[in-house]
């Protein structure tokens, strides 16, 4: 077990992001990493790092996989900007895997999100940040409440509305199904916790991939606090992996864009 004091207040420590940025995006129908596909006259990725910017992340570690030298070429100037290779591609989980080496003592919290969802916010990570921080938690979601949920991995807690986990659509029973608290797999891990886990995950699934989602099992297993946030507003949610999503992303952008609710 990871020693109880290991979660402590950790204002003054540096906040890292991982970016999953790997992806082909086989259904946009071009070569191009899905990543780097514009939304509102930018890669969709940059949006996503000017969030992580603004919530206080001082440095990015983005994981690249398919055609990851144009990525490195569009990016490759920033100084907070490191590269990790990711080849092949085995799951979220095996995305933080391969960062390993990079979270050598490492404190602080550790963002994990997508690449391919520009719509994210900086305030909603900052809100899962502040959460993470006064929980004092191995592991913090933000989470999101949806009318119409879909095939969204559900949100699970007890009657006191601790978090217990998260059951994937499949898996779930009607009566979790019912549940309109999802998983939109933003996540706040503390580095100690995360590096931890990390070495526990398998890939003893019908895909034989690495889940981040099993983390938060194996670190509840370990006695370790996890905590959710519902901080993500439903327009949100929205990652992009077909043009017509494209589209549907570039429209809410440039209505914010609009009433200055986003800064191009």
């Amino acid at each position: 077990m990871i020693g109880s004091d290991a979660y402590g207040d950790t204002h003054d420590m540096s906040t890292t992001a991982i970016l999953l940025a790997g992806g082909k995006g086989t259904r946009m129908n071009s070569d191009l990493p899905k990543v780097l596909h514009e939304v509102c006259g930018r890669p969709m990725l940059a949006w996503v790092m000017d969030a992580c910017h603004q919530a206080g992340a001082d440095r990015l570690l983005v994981v690249v996989g398919h055609r990851s030298d144009l990525v490195r070429e569009q990016f490759g100037g920033a100084a907070d900007v490191e590269f990790v290779e990711q080849s092949p591609q085995l799951g979220t989980g095996h995305a933080a895997m391969v960062c390993q080496d990079r979270l050598t003592g490492l404190e602080g919290p550790v963002l994990v999100l997508a690449g391919d969802g520009p719509l994210i916010r900086s305030q909603t990570l900052r809100q899962l940040l502040d959460t993470h921080r006064r929980e004092q938690a191995a592991c913090t979601l933000a989470t999101s409440i949806l009318d119409e949920p879909a095939r969204y991995g559900r949100i699970l807690r007890d009657q006191g509305g601790t978090l217990l986990g998260i059951v994937e659509y499949l898996d779930a029973t009607e009566q979790q199904r019912a549940v309109r608290e999802v998983n939109v797999s933003v996540y706040c891990f503390d580095a100690q916790a995360l590096r931890w886990v990390l070495h526990r995950l398998t890939n003893h699934n019908a895909k034989g991939e690495y889940y981040l989602t099993d983390a938060l099992a194996l670190l509840r297993q370990d006695g370790q606090k996890l905590a959710a946030v519902a901080a993500v507003p439903p327009e949100d949610v929205l990652s992009i992996n077909t043009l017509d999503e494209l589209q549907q992303v570039s429209s809410i952008l440039s209505d914010r864009l609009r009433a200055g609710e986003a800064s191009p």
